[in-house]
């Protein structure tokens, strides 16, 4: 069971946590395997190898998944693809820039119900600077938010310069994510507590171990949030 007594800060990932992100990459991912499929045995296998060795120089974002789709169309099929083929795959890639960042159920009543708690609301995601701007933006859910930090990773490190950005001790900073590696894990390390709650699809460079902590809930539905706070704050 988690100590919420000294909570100050609640942090909310962005990606797959306040709105849909994972489900319009992975359909640019299809389009990629059916063109590259004849020409080699795993295709997702082809691209989780191209992002992989992109990841130290490109991180994380729509620019740097575009490159390894077109990277890794260039690599395993060359010649067999058109420019025409090529030009849709990065067409289609491109459109994830505009995708509509609609929140997800629970996610916008939940954030109006926080407001009247006493915590500051932040974002605390890690991608490209301008992609996650506007997908906040278009997602209509700034407005819930007193502070937006946009990071290239979410380490350890990265969670105290959080914590010290906002002036504020780990163990007064709960995180709530859907990513056990990025968004869990790391706040767990530095003494903070967090909330759980999986997506329905995960990427193949955020699979992680199943973590049980003290300091950590589980749950299936963003308004349980509203339930963990009001029964430690009771």
């Amino acid at each position: 069971m988690i100590n919420l007594n000294n909570l100050r800060v609640i942090a909310f990932d962005a990606d797959d946590t306040l709105w849909d992100c994972q489900s319009h990459f992975e359909a640019v991912e299809n389009h990629l395997y059916r063109l590259i499929a004849p020409y080699c045995e795993t295709p997702s296998k082809e691209l989780f190898l191209t992002e992989s060795g992109n990841m130290a120089d490109l991180g994380y974002g729509c620019k740097a998944f575009t490159i390894s789709i077109i990277e890794t169309a260039l690599r395993v099929a060359g010649d067999h693809l058109s420019a025409a083929e090529l030009s849709d795959l990065l067409a289609d890639s491109k459109s994830l820039l505009h995708l509509p960042a609609t929140p997800l159920p629970e996610v916008e009543a939940t954030l109006q119900r926080l407001q009247a708690y006493p915590y500051r609301l932040v974002v605390f995601t890690k991608g490209e600077l301008q992609d996650q701007e506007n997908k906040l933006r278009r997602s209509g859910l700034a407005k819930y938010f007193s502070h937006v930090e946009i990071t290239s990773d979410k380490t350890e490190v990265e969670f105290q310069q959080l914590c010290q950005h906002l002036d504020i001790l780990p163990s007064q900073l709960l995180m709530v994510g859907n990513s056990l590696k990025s968004d869990i894990a790391p706040a767990l390390t530095i003494g903070a507590s967090a909330i759980h709650i999986p997506f329905h699809v995960t990427w193949q460079l955020e699979h992680f171990e199943d973590i049980e902590h003290e300091r950590l809930v589980k749950i299936s539905h963003f308004n349980e949030i509203l339930q963990i706070l009001n029964y430690h704050t009771a």
